[in-house]
């Protein structure tokens, strides 16, 4: 099984999610994705090409990653678990608000059902997650009690686990 894993905003392509993937032996391509440089169109057609030269059988998302994440499942259908998805970006990097609506209108061709999503019910940078929570509710929707933003303080190898050998 091949596992494309981004990373979130200023974070590392060997974020906790690719550590808890490495562990399990997953196969896993982590691109170092500069979100600062490239806009999101221009992230978008990057993950475009990986997927068209990989073919992951997966897409793991972290934070900002799992924004571009839940946009590349709305448009392929590829089966997605998100790790404290930032789905609302245009509130944290009001910035660049203007391309995050833009992509954000996206999300509305997204498909509950090919998302796993697990946050942390103390998350420090996004809050609630009530949002996250109302657009992918489902059975593999998952609040980790104390968990904070940083994936390391989530149970991420036993949910990729759960999630990932689901059929």
């Amino acid at each position: 099984m091949k596992i494309l894993n981004l990373h979130g905003y200023h974070g590392s392509p060997r974020n906790s999610a690719y550590k808890a993937l490495e562990k399990e032996g997953r196969e896993i391509v982590s691109p170092e994705l500069d979100y600062d440089s490239l806009s999101a169109d221009e992230v978008l057609e990057k993950l475009r090409g990986l997927i068209a030269v990989h073919s992951p059988d997966f897409i793991v998302g972290t934070s900002l990653g799992g924004f571009y994440a839940a946009l590349i499942c709305a448009e392929t259908g590829l089966r997605t678990v998100l790790v404290n998805p930032c789905l609302m970006p245009f509130m944290i990097l009001p910035c660049r608000s203007r391309e995050f609506i833009a992509a954000f209108g996206r999300l509305a061709y997204l498909d509950a059902a090919n998302v796993s999503c697990i946050v942390g019910d103390d998350d420090e940078l996004l809050g609630d997650h009530k949002f996250t929570e109302t657009l992918l509710h489902n059975e593999r929707f998952r609040r980790v009690a104390g968990g904070g933003h940083s994936g390391a303080t989530l149970p991420l190898g036993e949910y990729f686990d759960e999630v990932l050998c689901r059929k």
